[in-house]
């Protein structure tokens, strides 16, 4: 598996939960002659999606409506959270999920008709909730882009988040978006060490090219702040006060963390990781992310999911706290503009003919179950 994972995070692609059968790579022994496996490829399949817009109760998340352009992501980052979705579909939360992508050709219809509906109330939608919507096949698809071409022409507020400079590709729709308080921006970074950089998130963007992309939208006009996301005991957790300076410097007014996470699927992946990648430090790390987990992988209660609890989530909560105050990253939560919110007049032309527009077929494969999901183990819908 070593050289079909390479430039990959997982090391491993294990069937999904839901399958009747499991199915494992392994070396039967009899010979090292056998011929190179092929290197992994990343495949892009178009998703005839019904709705784009994916709703959350989840009390500890602050938006209830997200657009997820792309299901899967090609960053490969070992530690994200939407990984146990791609089971959904009947594909394994490892190596497919950042090699098998799925996209939604039709998401800026789907959503010129959601936001067209004569009951529609506009609120923020939040842009990358669960997977990231400036990850590589963007450059070729503009899902994305054809999103925020949408929403600019409605006057629809949003935030977005990323680990990809291709965001400053959009800067023109983000920065006028920006200053008109109806937009701001997210940008992720989990270090400044490019070597620990290219072995948790192989396929995202340098940390530099993240405080680069940082800069750019300011400049633009559009407010950005910086996610030190996840928060990795022994790992990454001494970076936090530098990323969150360069971040500073850069131009981000406003900072937020979150402590590593890890639900279902992801806990062995994880592990498997660190075996391989940082054997030196697998069992310290585990042991102080347990410390936050009341002496568990993983808590989902909501009151404390997101920071974790004990001695050292506590400490780590005081140092952020510290941080943001010394960086000056701790300015107010932007209240974004929903007043301006109108569908534009050769929209309403059109209503009529949505109604008269037949469902769109679903694709294959099909998702597992639909509906709202949001819980301990996923924040939002597979739609």
């Amino acid at each position: 598996m070593a050289e079909t994972a390479k430039g990959r995070g997982a090391r491993s692609n294990a069937t999904g939960r839901y399958e009747p059968e499991t199915v494992e790579a392994f070396d039967d022994g009899w010979t090292d002659q056998d011929a190179e496996a092929a290197p992994l490829r990343t495949t892009l399949t178009p998703e005839h999606a019904r709705t784009i817009i994916a709703r959350n109760t989840s009390p500890d998340i602050g938006f209830d409506r997200s657009i997820n352009p792309y299901k899967g992501c090609e960053h490969g980052c070992i530690y994200c959270y939407a990984r146990p979705s791609h089971a959904w579909m009947g594909l394994s939360p490892g190596l497919d999920f950042e090699s098998r992508i799925f996209w939604k050709p039709e998401a800026a219809r789907l959503l010129e008709r959601e936001l067209s509906k004569p009951r529609y109330v506009c609120k923020r939608i939040h842009i990358g909730g669960n997977t990231d919507p400036y990850q590589p096949v963007e450059r070729e698809v503009k899902s994305t882009r054809s999103v925020l071409e949408v929403l600019q022409r409605f006057n629809h507020p949003f935030s977005i988040i990323t680990k990809s400079v291709l965001i400053t590709r959009d800067a023109d729709i983000l920065g006028d978006m920006g200053r008109r308080g109806m937009a701001s921006a997210f940008v992720s970074i989990t270090t400044l060490d490019r070597k620990l950089a290219r072995a948790m998130e192989p396929r995202a963007s340098t940390p530099a090219k993240r405080l680069e992309a940082i800069s750019r939208l300011v400049d633009a006009g559009c407010p950005v702040g910086v996610g030190f996301a996840p928060v990795i005991p022994g790992l990454n957790d001494h970076e936090m006060e530098a990323v969150l300076e360069a971040a500073a410097k850069a131009g981000a007014t406003k900072a937020m963390y979150v402590t590593l996470r890890l639900p279902l699927e992801i806990k062995d992946l994880f592990r498997e990781w660190l075996a391989d990648a940082r054997p030196d430090r697998a069992a310290r790390v585990m042991s102080l992310i347990r410390q936050t987990r009341g002496g568990k992988d993983y808590d989902p209660d909501w009151n404390q999911r997101m920071t974790g609890r004990g001695p050292v989530a506590d400490l780590v909560a005081a140092r952020f706290k510290a941080a943001i105050k010394r960086y000056k990253l701790d300015a107010p939560r932007n209240q974004q503009d929903e007043s301006q919110f109108r569908v534009p007049a050769d929209m309403k032309s059109q209503l009529d003919l949505f109604d008269l527009m037949e469902p769109l077929p679903r694709s294959s494969p099909t998702p597992k179950k639909s509906g709202i999901v949001s819980g301990p183990d996923t924040d939002f819908s597979i739609t």
